[in-house]
């Protein structure tokens, strides 16, 4: 059984009107939390179907950003430390969140699925890698921080590749709006035994930070 979740006080209250809602009903909320639940419903066909259509948004992907959607991330950074490296970026996109990784780090691996995606990251001090976040490239309990903004959840590979006290980092940039999320006792099933979860809320967005053990 995993353990509870701390959920600290909110310190970067949400402020205006609510984003618009793109998540519910969204197809990929659906392969989010089937994923989390179960790693092996994340096929070579699914894999393919996802990445096909990050590419088709790769050009305008700049236009899908919230307000503030960098609010939680730098959040979980300021509270939810320490952070050990080296620090992987998983869903990297085309860098919105990668700017403030490496200017808190001062280097990030930054991984993504689509090429297309990556070709639009241009990040000094971040290196690109194109991969497949269910198999990463990387050995076992070689990693210190795993990122995710607005990503899935291949929990098994979070497992295998975080070294002890590594942390995993999980944002999702509008919270329960966006398409996909997952609520921080998701996160802490799905990784189960051996992660100690905190988590909180930041402009309309939520961050959870899964320390191993």
């Amino acid at each position: 059984m995993a353990e509870g979740v701390r959920h600290l006080e909110v310190v970067v209250p949400a402020v205006g009107d609510p984003p618009e809602d793109i998540g519910t009903g969204h197809p990929i909320r659906g392969v989010t939390e089937q994923v989390a639940a179960d790693p092996s419903a994340w096929t070579p066909q699914l894999a393919a179907l996802v990445g096909a259509m990050f590419e088709d948004l790769a050009p305008e992907w700049h236009l899908h950003h919230a307000p503030d959607r960098l609010a939680p991330l730098v959040d979980a950074l300021d509270r939810g430390g320490p952070f050990p490296g080296p620090v992987v970026e998983l869903g990297a996109g085309a860098g919105a969140g990668t700017e403030a990784l490496v200017a808190r780090f001062g280097h990030v691996v930054a991984l993504d699925l689509a090429a297309g995606m990556l070709a639009r990251l241009r990040v000094q001090g971040a290196s690109r890698v194109q991969a497949d976040a269910s198999v990463l490239p990387v050995a076992d309990g070689s990693i210190g921080t795993l990122v995710c903004v607005n990503m899935l959840l291949l929990a098994h590979e979070v497992r295998r590749v975080l070294a002890p006290g590594g942390a995993l980092v999980w944002v999702n940039s509008i919270g329960e709006r966006t398409p996909i999320h997952l609520s921080a006792e998701a996160v802490a099933a799905s990784l189960g035994d051996g992660f100690g979860v905190m988590a909180s809320r930041a402009s309309w967005g939520t961050w959870a930070v899964a320390r191993r053990s």
